[in-house]
C-alpha cells in the first residue's frame, strides 16, 4: 500500500505517526505546501484506509487513530535498526518483557528489507549478553498506565511503599513525566494531598489507576523532569557524606556523566567541591575511585575504619598482582580484558 504513495504523502504519514495531534497549519509548514494540499492528501490517506481523524478546537487538526485495522507503521532505515536494537536490549529496569520484546522483534524482522535484515543478522550474530545483577524492576503495565496519564495530563492514583516498606499508602498525583536513572524508573508528579512536587520509584508503586479527570499541566520547578529528579536525589539524606575538593572548574565537573550538578560548588576558576553521599561505605569508596588525581577529601572520622578496611583489601590485591604467576605474560596478554 505504501508503495503507491508519493514522497510528500509518505512524509505526511510519518509526521502523523510521530505526534498525537497536528494542526493543518503545522503540517503545511513542515511540508512546505498549502492547507488545501494538506486537506487533499488527508482525504487520499483516508481513501487508502489510514484512519486519520479530524480534531476540534480553535484551529482544528488531525491525528492518526489507533485500531486493529491500522496499516503498517512507516519506519525509515535508521528508525528500523534503532527499534530492532532497542527490542534486543529492552530488559533493563523493566520486569518480564523479554518474551514480548522477542515476539515484536520477530514480527519486525519479517518485514524488513533484505539490506536491513543482513545488517540486523550480523548484529545479532556478533552480539551476546552477559547476565548482570540489576536493581528492582518496574512493571511494564504500570509504566504504560503512567505514561498515558502523563501524556493526557490525567490524575492517577496508586499504592506506594516507603523506602523501608514499613509505610504503605494510597497516593493521588498529577503526573508530569517518567525518568530512567540507571536501571530504575521514576515518576515525577505533583502530589495533590501534600500540595508539593514529588518523585516516586515505579518499582515501589502498585495498582496505578487513571481517574478520568484531566487537568491543565502545572509548571515544573525545574528545567525538565530529569533535572528535577537529579536535584531531589542530590538533596536526599544519607548516612555518610564526604566533601571532595577537585582540581576542576565547576562547569567541567557538572558535565561529567554520573555527577549530580546540585552537589557541585565552585571554589575558583580551577577548583570546585563535590559532595559524596551514601548509606554504605562501599558505595562511597566507589565514588572516591572516580575522583581526579590531586583531589582531597574531608568527612567524619567514623568513616575511617570502614574505608581503611576496603583500602587494605585493595592493597593486598595490588601486592598479589605484583607477583607474576609462572608462565604469565608480563605485558598483560594472559587473558586480561578491558572494562
Amino acid at each position: 500500500m505504501t508503495q503507491d504513495l508519493p514522497a510528500r504523502m509518505l512524509r505526511l504519514l510519518s509526521l502523523l505517526q510521530t505526534r498525537r495531534e497536528w494542526t493543518g497549519a503545522e503540517l503545511a509548514e513542515r511540508l512546505g505546501v498549502t492547507l488545501r494540499t494538506i486537506r487533499r492528501d488527508i482525504c487520499r490517506l483516508r481513501d487508502l484506509g489510514y484512519p486519520v481523524q479530524g480534531t476540534t478546537g480553535k484551529d482544528g487538526g488531525y491525528r492518526l487513530a489507533a485500531g486493529t485495522d491500522l496499516p503498517p507503521l512507516l519506519l525509515d532505515d535508521e528508525e528500523a535498526v534503532a527499534v530492532t536494537v532497542a527490542l534486543r536490549t529492552a530488559t533493563s529496569g523493566v520486569r518480564g518483557i523479554e518474551e514480548s520484546a522477542m515476539r515484536a522483534l520477530a514480527k519486525l524482522e519479517q518485514v524488513l528489507p533484505a539490506r536491513l535484515r543482513h545488517h540486523i543478522a550480523a548484529l545479532h550474530t556478533a552480539t551476546v549478553s552477559v547476565p548482570w545483577a540489576g536493581g528492582p524492576q518496574a512493571d511494564p503495565s504500570a509504566l504504560a498506565t503512567l505514561a498515558a496519564a502523563c501524556r493526557d495530563h490525567e490524575i492517577v492514583t496508586f499504592t506506594y511503599a516507603s523506602k523501608s516498606d514499613t509505610a504503605v499508602g494510597r497516593r493521588r498525583v498529577e503526573p508530569h513525566g517518567l525518568v530512567v536513572a540507571g536501571d530504575r524508573w521514576y515518576l515525577v508528579a505533583y502530589d495533590t494531598d501534600r500540595a508539593d512536587w514529588r518523585t516516586f520509584r515505579v518499582d515501589r508503586l502498585t495498582d496505578p489507576a487513571p481517574t478520568g479527570r484531566r487537568v491543565p499541566p502545572r509548571p515544573l520547578p525545574a528545567a525538565d523532569a530529569a533535572a528535577f529528579l537529579a536535584a531531589r536525589i542530590a538533596a536526599a539524606p544519607a548516612r555518610y557524606t564526604l566533601t571532595a575538593t577537585v582540581p576542576l572548574d565547576a562547569e567541567t565537573l557538572r558535565a561529567r556523566p554520573g555527577t549530580l550538578p546540585d552537589r557541585v560548588r565552585s571554589v575558583d576558576e580551577h577548583t570546585s567541591t563535590l559532595d559524596l553521599t551514601a548509606d554504605d561505605p562501599r558505595h562511597l569508596a566507589a565514588q572516591l575511585f572516580r575522583l581526579d588525581p590531586g583531589s582531597t577529601v574531608h568527612g567524619p572520622a567514623e568513616l575511617a575504619p570502614h574505608l581503611e578496611e576496603l583500602g587494605q583489601l585493595l592493597l593486598r590485591t595490588a601486592r598479589a598482582l605484583a607477583q607474576p604467576l609462572d608462565g604469565a605474560d608480563k605485558h598483560g596478554t594472559d587473558g586480561t580484558t578491558d572494562r
